[in-house]
C-alpha cells in the first residue's frame, strides 16, 4: 500500500504540501469559532502576524488603532482575542475566575545552571504562585514601606549628588531614560541586598546588566507570540546542558549578581552562628532588606521556600523592579517637560508645601513618602503618566477555563487566549473623557468622587487580581519620592524641545531619544543660611 502511495506523493508533492497548508490555515481560521470576531485577516490564519507586528516595536499603537476601528473585541491571532471594554478586567483577571497565564510568560524565565527560575510573574502554575506569594507577601505590604524608605533615601541622595557631578557641573546632556534606569536598578538593589549595584556611583552600565536586560526583553516580546521558538533558541536543550555543566555560561548577569549577594549574606549568618550569636540580632548580619525577608520565609517554610526560591525572588526584583519603575519615572518627567504649564504648576505646589511647612526644607532636597502624599497635583501628574504610558505594552494574556466564560456579552470557548492591554484600556473616552490622548493631570482633580472611583478602577498599569504586581508599593515609593525631590534640586530642560522621544515596545515600552539638561535650583535652606 505504502509502496503504491509514495511515488504519487513524490510526484505531486507541491499539491500535497499546498493541500496540507490550506487545511492547517483553514483550521486556524475557524479555531474555536473565532472567525466571527473582526481583526486582520492574516492574524486569523497564523500567530506569525503577531510576531511580525511585535517585532515592529509598536504593537501598542496597532492595538489602539484596531480597537478604535473594529470595536471592543479584536482577533489578534487564530486563538487570541483582545478586549478593550474595562468590564472585561474583573472577569479575566478577577480572583478565582479560573483563568491561567499562557506560555508567553515562561519565555521570560531566567536560567541558573541550565535550570529555569519560575518567578511570581513568569510561572503559569497557580498553585505554585499562591504558595510563593503567601511566603513573601508581608515583605511587600504598605506597612513594610517604612523599613525600605531609608534604602530609597540613601540611593536618591547619591543619585541627586551624582546628577550634579556628572551633568550639572559639566553642562552635559543626559540620556535621562537611561539615567533613571540606573537609579531604579540601584534602588531595588539596595532594598533587596542593602547594597547598590553601582550604576549611580560609577555612572555606567555595570557588567552590561541594563544592556542585557534590554536585549532580553527585545527577544521575549516577539518570541513570546510563538513560545515554542524559545525551546529552539535561548532555552534549547543543548545550551541548557552546556550551562548546567559549566562548559559555557548562559546565566543572566542579574542572576550572577544575586548569587554573589546571597552568598555574602549566608556567610554573614554562618559567621554569626560560629560565634554563638543569634543572626537575627548579630551586628555583623544585615537586616531589614528584602533578602533578609526572603531568608526568613525560608526559615518559616523550609519545605517549600528553599535557596532556589530565595534566588528566584531576588532575581525577579531586578528584572521587574528596575525596568518598569524606570519607564514610569521617565514618563512622568517627559510629559511634564512637554507640558510646561503642568511642570510649573507642580514645581509651585512643591515649593508652596515647603514654604508652608508641610514639606520639611532639607538641605538634600529629599521629600519623604508621607510628605509626598500631601501633594495632590503630584499624584495627578503621576497618575496621568501611568495612564498615557503604562510600562507593559502588550496584552496580559490568560487562557479561558475549559467550560468557557461570558465576557462582555460574548461566550468565549475554553482554551481561547484572551487579554487586555493597558495602552488600550487607559484610553476609554467614557471613563477618562474625550481628550484621552492628551496629557491633562487636572482630570484627576476635577473628577467627581464617582468618576474618580471609576478611573482608578480602570487603571491597569500594575495588572489586576491575584497577579497584581507584588512590587507595586515599592515602585510607588520610589516614584513619589524621586519626582518631587528631583524637581526641588534641579530645573529640567529638554535638550531638543522640538523633538519627540522614540518608543521601543519590547514587552515593556522603553523610551529612547529622551535627552535633557539640568540646572541647579536654590533650596530655601540654602537661602536662609546666607
Amino acid at each position: 500500500m505504502l509502496e503504491s502511495i509514495a511515488p504519487l506523493l513524490l510526484q505531486y508533492w507541491p499539491v500535497v504540501l499546498l493541500t496540507l497548508c490550506s487545511a492547517y490555515l483553514a483550521r486556524n481560521y475557524s479555531c474555536h469559532g473565532l472567525q466571527k470576531y473582526p481583526g486582520p485577516f492574516l492574524a486569523s490564519l497564523t500567530d506569525w502576524w503577531r510576531f511580525v507586528d511585535v517585532l515592529g516595536r509598536r504593537p501598542d499603537m496597532t492595538q489602539i488603532r484596531l480597537h478604535r476601528e473594529l470595536g471592543d473585541i479584536v482577533r489578534l491571532g487564530p486563538n487570541v482575542l483582545s478586549f478593550a471594554d474595562p468590564k472585561a478586567l474583573k472577569i479575566i483577571y478577577g480572583l478565582n475566575k479560573g483563568f491561567v497565564k499562557t506560555e508567553f510568560y515562561p519565555v521570560q524565565q531566567a536560567l541558573s545552571k541550565g535550570e529555569r527560575l519560575p518567578s511570581l510573574f513568569s510561572t503559569t502554575d497557580e498553585t505554585y504562585h499562591a504558595q510563593l506569594r503567601r511566603s513573601v507577601n508581608s515583605a511587600f505590604s504598605m506597612s513594610a514601606l517604612v523599613q525600605y524608605e531609608p534604602f530609597v533615601d540613601e540611593t536618591t541622595e547619591k543619585f541627586l549628588d551624582q546628577t550634579h557631578t556628572l551633568f550639572v557641573s559639566k553642562n552635559a546632556v543626559c540620556d535621562f531614560a537611561e539615567w533613571l534606569q540606573f537609579y531604579a536598578f540601584d534602588v531595588i538593589g539596595n532594598i533587596t541586598y542593602s547594597k547598590r549595584h553601582g550604576f549611580v556611583d560609577r555612572g555606567e552600565d555595570v557588567d552590561g546588566m541594563v544592556q542585557y536586560l534590554g536585549k532580553l526583553f527585545s527577544y521575549v516580546a516577539p518570541v513570546g507570540q510563538l513560545p515554542i521558538l524559545d525551546l529552539f533558541l535561548l532555552k534549547n536543550p543543548i545550551l541548557r546542558f552546556l550551562d548546567k555543566h559549566g562548559i559555557m555560561s548562559f546565566t543572566f548577569p542579574v542572576v550572577t549578581f544575586a548569587k554573589a549577594r546571597m552568598g555574602e549574606r549566608l556567610a554573614e549568618i554562618e559567621a554569626a552562628k560560629s560565634k554563638g550569636q543569634d543572626p537575627e540580632s548579630s551586628p555583623g548580619v544585615k537586616r531589614g532588606d528584602l533578602l533578609s525577608m526572603f531568608l526568613k520565609a525560608k526559615d518559616d517554610r523550609p519545605d517549600f521556600f528553599d535557596d532556589g526560591r530565595v534566588l528566584t525572588m531576588a532575581v525577579s526584583m531586578a528584572f521587574a523592579g528596575s525596568e518598569t519603575t524606570a519607564i514610569s519615572l521617565a514618563a512622568v518627567f517627559y510629559y511634564l517637560l512637554k507640558n510646561p504649564t503642568c511642570y510649573r504648576k507642580l514645581v509651585a505646589e512643591i515649593d508652596g508645601a515647603v514654604q508652608s511647612g508641610e514639606v520639611e526644607d532639607r538641605s538634600t532636597g529629599l521629600i519623604t513618602w508621607t510628605e509626598s502624599q500631601k501633594l495632590p497635583y503630584l499624584a495627578a501628574c503621576i497618575q496621568e503618566a501611568f495612564r498615557l504610558h503604562p510600562a507593559a505594552g502588550l496584552p496580559l494574556e490568560r487562557i479561558v477555563p475549559p467550560q468557557g466564560v461570558d465576557i462582555c456579552g460574548e461566550h468565549i470557548p475554553g482554551g481561547t487566549i484572551v487579554g487586555c492591554s493597558a495602552w488600550v484600556i487607559h484610553r476609554r473616552a467614557e471613563v477618562f473623557g474625550q481628550d484621552v490622548d492628551v496629557y491633562r493631570p487636572e482630570r484627576w482633580i476635577e473628577a467627581t468622587p464617582e468618576q474618580k472611583k471609576e478611573m482608578d478602577g480602570t487603571m491597569f498599569q500594575f495588572g489586576a487580581g491575584a497577579r497584581t504586581c507584588i512590587g507595586k508599593n515599592i515602585s510607588l515609593l520610589e516614584i513619589y519620592k524621586l519626582v518631587p525631590s528631583f524637581l526641588r534640586r534641579f530645573e529640567v530642560r529638554l535638550a531638543n524641545p522640538d523633538q519627540d522621544w522614540k518608543l521601543h515596545n519590547a514587552w515593556f515600552v522603553r523610551q529612547l531619544n529622551f535627552n535633557t539638561y539640568f540646572h541647579p535650583r536654590e533650596l530655601s535652606g540654602e537661602k536662609s543660611a546666607r
